[in-house]
């Protein structure tokens, strides 16, 4: 059986999905339609994650994005990326529902309570985050990829062994062997 590298699958899941998406411009109707499917199924596990406290407008944002996208496929420069394309307008989409969001949060916010607007949070988040990419970094690529896709991206493990390109058990075991690996190298600098 012949193993298929992490960016093996990353890159053929962008040409595939680069593919559909340029037939579907070309005027084929089930192409579009799958490429549109594989997108959602994307943009949901990225939105999932960064909307855990709101898992109910997740769906919302996967929609908005897809029509964003729809809207704007005629701007789309073949020489970009196709998904990175994709996940700026998620991005984007997720930033104005943010923005909505917060506003409608500042409107139901006491002035008293306003210091908590501006704490370091964010910051926090932003070192955390360097913290974890270092710590990420040590692990074997299949441990790595499959940790970053399950815990931290959202996708089900059936989706995360899709795209590496392995079984959805070697997934598990990917994900057991990286954790209790990152829980080793910290028992070992604490």
């Amino acid at each position: 059986m012949q193993r298929i590298t992490i960016g093996t699958a990353l890159k053929n899941n962008e040409l595939r999905l680069h593919a559909l998406f340029l037939q579907g411009l070309a005027g084929d109707e089930q192409a579009y339609r799958r490429f549109l499917q594989s997108t959602a199924t994307h943009l949901r596990a990225f939105l999932r994650r960064r909307l855990s406290n709101w898992p109910d407008d997740v769906e919302d944002l996967v929609q908005e994005s897809l029509l964003a996208i729809h809207n704007q496929r005629m701007t789309y420069d073949t020489g970009v990326p196709l998904t990175s394309w994709m996940y700026a307008i998620a991005k984007y989409k997720l930033i104005d529902w943010l923005r909505r969001h917060a506003r409608r949060e500042q409107q139901n916010t006491a002035l008293d309570d306003a210091g908590d607007l501006f704490s370091t949070e964010a910051a926090d988040a932003g070192d955390a985050r360097r913290d974890l990419d270092k710590l990420l970094a040590a692990l074997p690529a299949q441990q790595r990829n499959a940790i970053v896709h399950t815990k931290l991206d959202g996708w089900s493990v059936r989706e995360t062994a899709a795209v590496l390109g392995i079984s959805e058990a070697s997934v598990k075991v990917a994900v057991h062997r990286g954790l209790k690996l990152l829980a080793s190298t910290l028992r070992d600098t604490v």
